[in-house]
């Protein structure tokens, strides 16, 4: 699903679920208990030894009170000028799609950068989401549909989508490849994290479709 061939770098998930969790004082045990989660299975996250998913992520989440950004969020030093190789860019896989960040973690502004690879099927809800600033897309390869306010755009490569945050939005990949596209958010609000709305919707586009995909079983048994 890698755009260039390149390896990217990846978060260290598992060292930073373990400085949040004795930050907060909290034993595996403990945090086990809160997030529904085994502590084994909590153990083998901490030790490297498995990815958690997405929907494994927003439990510990919850359940340590911090946002799910908190685990690859490294707030490196800010710069007027930011030039990032592609095999060094932040990348946050989640099922169904990867998310890369195109330097905004390090830029001194409001402007944040990033891309998106969505496996056919991925959203990123029913709802949509709303948030400052605009929002700008640019479909490189396979198709993204986009959904904004009562109008509906289908981007392929080379199309491209701009328009105001605060109408209520949401995408999805229809076809049957996989799609890469770029998104650039700007003008948003001092001290938010628009591209968090992203992640966070993805997730709830994941949980709807499990939960499609489980009626769907349980209607035919």
């Amino acid at each position: 699903m890698d755009l260039y061939n390149k390896e990217a770098l990846s978060v260290d998930v598992g060292g930073r679920l373990r400085e949040l969790r004795m930050e907060r004082g909290k034993s595996l045990r403990a945090l086990a208990r809160l997030s529904g989660l085994s502590t084994n299975a909590l153990s083998m996250i901490e030790r490297g030894k498995t990815s958690p998913s997405v929907s494994t992520l927003y439990k510990i989440s919850e359940a340590l009170e911090v946002p799910i950004t908190a685990f690859f969020r490294t707030e490196p030093p800010r710069h007027d000028i930011v030039f990032r190789k592609a095999s060094e860019r932040t990348r946050v896989p989640f099922q169904r799609g990867i998310w890369e960040g195109l330097g905004g973690e390090s830029f001194r502004g409001r402007v944040e950068p990033f891309m998106l690879t969505l496996e056919s099927g991925a959203s990123s809800g029913r709802f949509g989401m709303i948030h400052s600033g605009h929002e700008f897309v640019l479909c490189i390869r396979g198709q993204l549909e986009y959904e904004v306010g009562d109008e509906r755009y289908i981007l392929e490569p080379g199309d491209s989508l701009l328009f105001a945050s605060k109408i209520r939005h949401r995408w999805r990949n229809p076809g049957k490849n996989v799609t890469n596209a770029v998104f650039v958010l700007s003008g948003f609000e001092e001290d938010e994290h628009p591209s968090e709305h992203h992640l966070k919707s993805g997730q709830v586009g994941l949980e709807e479709s499990e939960s499609e995909v489980e009626g769907e079983e349980t209607a035919k048994s």
